[in-house]
């Protein structure tokens, strides 16, 4: 994606972060010619190989996944919070725009299934369940219900290659008008403007 020299994110720690707090993301890739993008949790991880890597899975109906063979390259996008920012906060004649932060990744797609297909469902739910009050547990399913369910799904891990991160924050405003811009989002006060807010506070 484009990244003016002021927009750039790339902190390590800070992407892998934001990864695990913004997970359900869109795998894009092409069928049968086409652009095809699917929204589902994606999850940051190191597999055994000590691989930067994200896994999922996609329901096999879903015709996506038939036309990536193993080693295909695909992307995955990750949104973050974002708000519209009004020029008539700045103290001088300018357009609007939008700030947000999103983060690419780029790698190579590769099909799980068995019991590297069960882990992946096992992580995803504890890390999704771990406030429920009443958790719950896939290893309490019944075994014809997980091969029932499982059949339902193809599972997959993508080998990172490359990320492309972007904080577009007003970066090139000045201290006065970034000051601006986060008190009237805090005004605002829907969660994604505060989120933004909170996000330049720390750029700052």
């Amino acid at each position: 994606m484009y990244i003016p020299k002021d927009n750039q994110f790339t902190e390590n720690e800070q992407i892998i972060e934001f990864l695990g707090q913004n997970a359900f993301g869109l795998l894009v890739s092409t069928v049968q010619g086409q652009l095809w993008a699917t929204h589902i949790p994606l999850e940051f991880d190191i597999n055994e190989q000590g691989q930067q890597v994200v896994f999922g899975h996609v329901a096999r109906a879903n015709p996506q996944w038939r036309d990536l063979a193993d080693g295909s390259e695909v992307m995955a996008v990750f949104s973050g919070p974002h708000a519209y920012v009004s020029s008539s906060w700045y103290d001088h004649i300018n357009v609007p725009t939008w700030n947000y932060i999103a983060v690419h990744v780029y790698g190579r797609y590769r099909q799980i299934e068995g019991d590297e297909l069960l882990n992946s469902l096992t992580r995803l739910t504890n890390k999704y369940e771990a406030g429920s009050t009443k958790p719950v547990k896939v290893e309490e399913f019944s075994e014809a219900f997980m091969k029932s369910h499982l059949r339902a799904l193809v599972g997959f891990e993508i080998e990172i290659t490359d990320i492309q991160a972007k904080k577009k924050l007003s970066q090139n405003r000045d201290n006065t008008n970034q000051g601006n811009i986060i008190a009237e989002l805090d005004k605002r006060g829907d969660s994604q403007s505060v989120a933004v807010a909170e996000a330049m506070k720390e750029l700052r």
